[in-house]
């Protein structure tokens, strides 16, 4: 199969160096939050891969690399083999991280996270109360059940990241979300901005503009002087802009992380470092990217990976469209193609919650 055109084998190389994995290991969820991407309910679901499949699944991408495995869900601790899968994993040398919504962790549980090698926890607070908490994840209790879990992870020594989704419902008490993160000893806070999806199609009304997305993320990079978290905006591929915007104004050098968690590399990674596998084992470039690049119960992961054709799209960022193609910053930031595809049905096409006017001619590599 031919890279499309302008597309060097070379430069294939270059971007397509595996970081990460999200893996929604299961639908099935205990709770129902109102912007959930995968619609997660109870199940059970029907098509999940088996413990077999998944250790399957495991050797095949420690083939290609050691990608940070992101065990997702749903909720992944309602699968009775999760721990099965992540002893697995760690013991290829994939470094496993799983996202529970905390609210199902005991201390058993906690030991056995600890034990299967899971190096760090990421646990959601979309509200600095209980009550906004609450009503965002739909379950009363969901917040004081999360704050639990997360002592009882500390406990058992996993580290832990604070996740939030910014709406227009939390955008005042991302500073409040902030404060609670440090003081609960997160070492990271994870920003995502919404991408409609899921159920989060239904609540467009809480998007937030694209002036304000920009306010937020300038925000966040001034918290960088004033916070001990690792901080790192998801889903929000115009933070990568700002970053170096800012630095430059500011007449600083810009260092970044880059590897781990944490690792501030470029703003959208769907597809160039980073895939996601749904829990019937189709490959997407995230989860929030309804488009099918290959399924791992009929190929390998590795087949898909290197060779699917959407893949190889978006690694030639000259493939972008609308003013994101002309923009100077296409390299670092390359717009959200999930919110793009949402929009227009061309996941090539331009971002639309960016109010930034490229440079004329766009020609500046950063």
């Amino acid at each position: 199969m031919n890279p499309p055109s302008g597309h060097s084998h070379h430069e294939e190389k270059k971007e397509a160096t595996l970081r990460l994995v999200a893996w929604e290991i299961t639908r099935n969820c205990n709770l129902s939050c109102i912007h959930c991407r995968a619609a997660a309910t109870m199940g059970p679901h029907t098509g999940e891969l088996d413990t077999a499949s998944c250790l399957r699944l495991l050797d095949q991408i420690a083939e290609i690399g050691t990608p940070i495995v992101i065990l997702t869900g749903g909720e992944p601790l309602l699968r009775s083999d999760i721990f099965e899968v992540a002893s697995y994993g760690t013991e290829k040398g994939l470094r496993m991280v799983m996202a529970p919504n905390g609210t199902l962790i005991t201390e058993p549980l906690a030991k056995q996270m600890a034990t299967a090698g899971i190096k760090r926890i990421s646990i959601s607070l979309d509200g600095a109360t209980k009550e906004s908490h609450d009503a965002f994840r739909g379950v009363d209790g969901a917040y004081e059940g999360a704050l639990r879990g997360i002592r009882l992870a500390r406990e058992a020594g996993i580290e832990f990241q604070i996740n939030t989704t910014i709406t227009k419902a939390n955008l005042e008490q991302i500073p409040h979300i902030q404060a609670v993160a440090v003081e609960l000893g997160a070492v990271a806070h994870h920003i995502f901005l919404l991408v409609p999806t899921g159920r989060g199609k239904y609540i467009l009304d809480q998007e937030i503009s694209a002036a304000e997305y920009e306010q937020t993320l300038n925000w966040f990079y001034d918290q960088r002087e004033t916070t001990p978290l690792q901080l790192k905006a998801t889903c929000a591929p115009h933070y990568y802009r700002i970053l170096r915007q800012r630095a430059k104004q500011e007449g600083k050098s810009v260092t970044f992380k880059t590897h781990g968690l944490d690792a501030v590399t470029r703003g959208c990674l769907g597809g160039t470092g980073f895939c996601f596998v749904s829990h019937r084992g189709v490959v997407q470039p995230c989860g929030f990217l309804n488009l099918n690049c290959g399924d791992v119960t009929a190929q390998s992961f590795a087949d898909v990976w290197h060779h699917s054709e959407n893949f190889l799209a978006l690694r030639n960022f000259d493939n972008l469209k609308g003013k994101c193609g002309r923009c100077e910053f296409r390299k670092v930031c390359g717009g959200c193609r999930a919110r793009a595809y949402e929009a227009t049905g061309d996941f090539l096409a331009e971002e639309p919650l960016c109010n930034y006017v490229p440079a004329r001619g766009g020609t500046t590599n950063f």
